[in-house]
């Protein structure tokens, strides 16, 4: 069990949500708040995605992500910032012509990907380290071996920390790959995800073997989505992880009740204090995964 632990929470995320939440984050200025909320709430990590202000939808502006992190860092709320770089690794196959993309696809070169990283310098900056199906229909999250290797080599040289995405085992095999070449740094960070179909199941079984894959000394945090976001909270503090909630996972406190960022760190903290462990902060957080802290 894990004694000490760092929340993260993912404060809005880039799937199609904004018509199923009526509060969910979307401006800069919004989801700058709903990072300090969660903050304030117990969180010492928010993970950052921007949107796109007129339509909701995911983006990857550097100017997006620029103004969220100058609102942030500009308060008075200390939180260490961890900005995705999954964007731009949407592929959207066309039935009638499988060669060309359909609607919705978004591939970028893998130094592109890294643009507002590069700028920001944010403490932590995501790897989603392989491909995946995600769900029903056409997408697949696409980020070629090579292609991760360019941005492992490119975040190392920043000096930020690189959240390992594995949404299967095989990108826990990868990751190990990345470590043996030198390309990510000791000690590695990962988070685990589980429950989005048909990547990893949210199984305990399943999860613990993920765990069991993990190399020696690695730092990592789990979720998973929907309904099952506290219950893995639980579990992943139970085999000695970290935890993330927020409304990127999942939208409701209950059954029909919409919930706010604020209210899963709180209930996460609960949790995890019920089960006789201790929510640490943002410079536990540094010290432990061994980040640069930023201005």
């Amino acid at each position: 069990m894990n004694n000490e632990v760092i929340i993260t929470c993912a404060v809005t995320g880039a799937a199609d949500a904004v018509d199923k939440h009526p509060d969910l984050p979307v401006t800069p200025a919004q989801i700058a708040s709903a990072a300090i909320e969660a903050a304030k709430a117990g969180a010492a990590i928010a993970h950052i995605h921007v949107r796109d202000p007129q339509t909701g939808k995911g983006a990857r502006d550097p100017a997006l992500f620029r103004e969220v992190v100058a609102r942030v860092r500009e308060s008075d709320t200390d939180v260490v910032l961890n900005l995705t770089a999954g964007m731009g690794g949407d592929l959207v196959f066309n039935n009638e012509a499988p060669l060309f993309p359909g609607p919705g696809t978004d591939l970028a070169p893998p130094l592109e990907r890294l643009a507002h990283v590069e700028e920001l310098l944010p403490e932590i900056c995501t790897l989603d380290n392989g491909s995946a199906n995600f769900g029903e229909g056409n997408y697949v999250m696409a980020n070629p071996v090579d292609h991760l290797r360019t941005m492992a080599r490119r975040i190392q040289a920043l000096g930020v920390r690189p959240e390992i995405e594995v949404f299967d085992t095989g990108h826990i095999w990868f990751a190990n790959k990345l470590i043996e070449e030198g390309l990510i740094d000791a000690p590695p960070l990962f988070q685990i995800c589980l429950g989005i179909p048909y990547c990893a199941p949210a199984d305990v079984g399943v999860f613990k073997a993920m765990v069991e894959l993990l190399p020696p000394g690695a730092n990592w945090t789990a979720f998973a989505i929907s309904r099952n976001q506290m219950r893995f909270v639980a579990q992943s503090v139970g085999l000695g992880g970290n935890a993330r909630v927020g409304l990127e996972d999942n939208l409701y406190l209950s059954r029909g009740v919409h919930a706010s960022n604020g209210q899963l760190v709180e209930r996460a903290v609960t949790l995890i204090e019920n089960l006789g462990a201790h929510v640490v902060g943002p410079e536990a957080a540094r010290e432990k995964f061994q980040l640069t802290k930023r201005a």
